[in-house]
């Protein structure tokens, strides 16, 4: 059986709280989409883990995007966005042949950018993003070291994924005032001997109890994960008009069509001339040929 939840948990003795992710159709659904080298695979498939665990805490509606940007390797981004709905899509450009092993230093060329960002779902909203320092050899320690650093928040993320599971848990450290305030020490290593095969192939009730049987732990009600993605050729028209009338007029000059694919779901757009026209409320095919001579 498939298993596409979020589960979040609370520590009554401890000043910790966490979640645990797991996707299989909705990782599955990515890979479809798309080839993705084995290398490559491993690092999406920790990012989008990752992404549904951060963005489990926040409190408004919007997205949790996060980038990886290469710096001279054959890696030249990653991208997964997660939001408030638990929806979550995912891409990546590379180029050449990537070794079967890398870590994802490796796969950036050694330097790069990791770029955190929190858009809102309204334009009321204010678009909030912040660099994630390449500092670790994985997404995980990345993350780690940025939420300790940047938001003053000790977290553990533990995070795995193959061809048919991305999977992580995330223990965060709560304010002074919550339990035993030795309990943050007692929890992360607890936390730290999960194993990858167990968090991919363990239930989160299971992995609760093989970890924390212990300890007081306040489960919360389960959340579904999806895979989602939010084009459309409507969005694709608006993106159509900002190039302009002209730079559309020239392509269906040349080709007799404009075809847009999505990065995220693979989904084909066309639009021909009668849809351009439509569009720009004007004769785009006749406006270029009237200017070529």
């Amino acid at each position: 059986m498939t298993q596409d939840i979020l589960q979040r948990f609370l520590f009554d003795g401890a000043p910790v709280r966490g979640a645990l992710v797991r996707m299989d159709d909705a990782w599955r659904q990515v890979l479809d989409r798309r080839s993705y080298p084995a290398a490559l695979r491993t690092v999406m498939g920790e990012m989008m883990a990752a992404a549904e665990l951060l963005a489990a805490n926040l409190k408004f509606e919007g997205s949790l995007i996060l980038q990886l940007h290469g710096g001279g390797g054959p890696l030249r981004l990653a991208v997964v966005e997660s939001n408030h709905e638990r929806a979550v899509r995912a891409t990546a450009k590379w180029e050449g042949d990537l070794p079967e092993q890398a870590s994802v230093l490796e796969l950036l060329g050694g330097s790069g950018q990791f770029v955190m960002t929190l858009e809102p779902r309204t334009d009321k909203g204010q678009t909030w993003q912040g660099i994630v320092a390449l500092e670790g050899d994985s997404i995980s320690q990345m993350l780690e070291n940025y939420m300790r650093r940047s938001e003053q928040l000790e977290t553990r993320l533990i995070l795995a994924s193959d061809e048919h599971c991305a999977a992580g848990m995330l223990l965060q450290r709560l304010p002074e005032g919550h339990g035993d305030p030795e309990g943050w020490e007692r929890i992360a290593m607890l936390g730290g001997t999960l194993r990858s095969d167990e968090l991919l192939g363990l239930g989160a009730e299971d992995i609760l109890h093989r970890l924390f049987h212990e300890e007081t732990v306040r489960v919360f009600e389960q959340e579904k994960v999806s895979f989602s993605c939010n084009c459309s050729r409507d969005r694709v028209g608006d993106m159509l008009k900002m190039l302009g009338g002209q730079e559309v007029g020239e392509v269906l000059v040349e080709q007799g069509s404009v075809e847009i694919v999505c990065d995220y779901c693979n989904q084909h757009y066309v639009f021909d001339e009668e849809d351009a026209n439509e569009l720009f409320d004007y004769d785009v095919v006749s406006a270029v040929r009237e200017a070529r001579h």
